[in-house]
């Protein structure tokens, strides 16, 4: 059977359930380093707004999402539902890229599509967990603003790059180490592995984004760390917070100059 990697993005992309989208997901995973598998991606991709996601979870704005001690079984519940649903768009983040951003080459295609079936992995762990606490990914409502910045980055990898990876999943690096502390603490030691798990790949995915996003902007002829400030102006409303997981960081590919920039935003 002739392996095509269009077939298989585009399943995971414009089907709207999260077992069709797991499925494309299995397939990659076979695929990836069968030499059958046809490389080629044609035609122009339709604007993000296109890939669907399921009816389940409701999205709501972010402010009205509850915040619950993680020192209850209900608080780990929504925190791992939040989880699961970050890697779960974060999947459809990988395939996008790879998929819209095509030109850019196989070595490109390869990277994103290794990242997506890492946070395939990451999402099923987490709604494991979920079914083990007596919950499931889609009982509590989320927030759709990692998809919303891909949709305004839709037209320019230099911003796509900039703004998910380098900005939004780096922030996850500063944050999970205390989610880890306080499920610790409240003996949740299942929960806490995998977040352990999470925060060790994801360093590598931020710093995926770290290697393309200075390439094309080498290529293109600008200065990666101001354009990366330029472009965080541009697209984040909120501005920078911190504090900064600098050692994740670093190993994800941020400069001493940016790290000391973006504590200077961060106040």
């Amino acid at each position: 059977m002739l392996l095509n990697l269009q077939t298989i993005l585009e399943q995971g992309l414009f089907r709207s359930s999260v077992a069709e989208r797991l499925s494309a997901l299995s397939l990659l995973n076979t695929a990836i380093d069968d030499p059958a598998l046809d490389w080629t991606l044609n035609g122009n991709p339709p604007p993000a707004k296109a890939v669907l996601f399921p009816d389940e979870p409701i999205l709501v704005d972010p402010r009205e999402l509850a915040k619950r001690s993680l020192t209850t079984r209900e608080g780990r519940i929504a925190l791992l539902h939040a989880v699961a649903h970050i890697e779960f768009t974060a999947i459809a983040l990988a395939l996008d890229m790879a998929y819209r951003f095509r030109s850019i080459g196989p070595t490109f295609c390869r990277d994103w599509c290794g990242v997506a079936l890492d946070e395939a992995r990451h999402f099923k762990a987490v709604e494991a967990r979920l079914k083990g606490l007596g919950s499931h990914y889609g009982a509590l409502p989320a927030h759709r603003g990692l998809w919303e910045l891909a949709e305004q980055t839709d037209a320019d990898l230099l911003a796509r790059l900039a703004l998910i990876p380098r900005f939004m999943e780096a922030r996850g690096l500063d944050v999970t180490p205390l989610m880890i502390q306080k499920c610790r603490a409240a003996g949740d030691l299942e929960t806490v592995a995998i977040l352990e798990m999470i925060l060790e790949e994801e360093v590598e995915h931020v710093r995926l984004g770290s290697y393309w996003f200075r390439d094309v902007a080498l290529t293109r002829g600008l200065d990666p760390e101001v354009t990366y400030f330029e472009l965080i102006q541009r697209f984040i409303q909120g501005g920078v917070r911190g504090p900064f997981n600098l050692k994740a960081r670093k190993e994800a590919g941020f400069s001493d100059n940016e790290l000391s920039i973006l504590g200077h935003l961060a106040g």
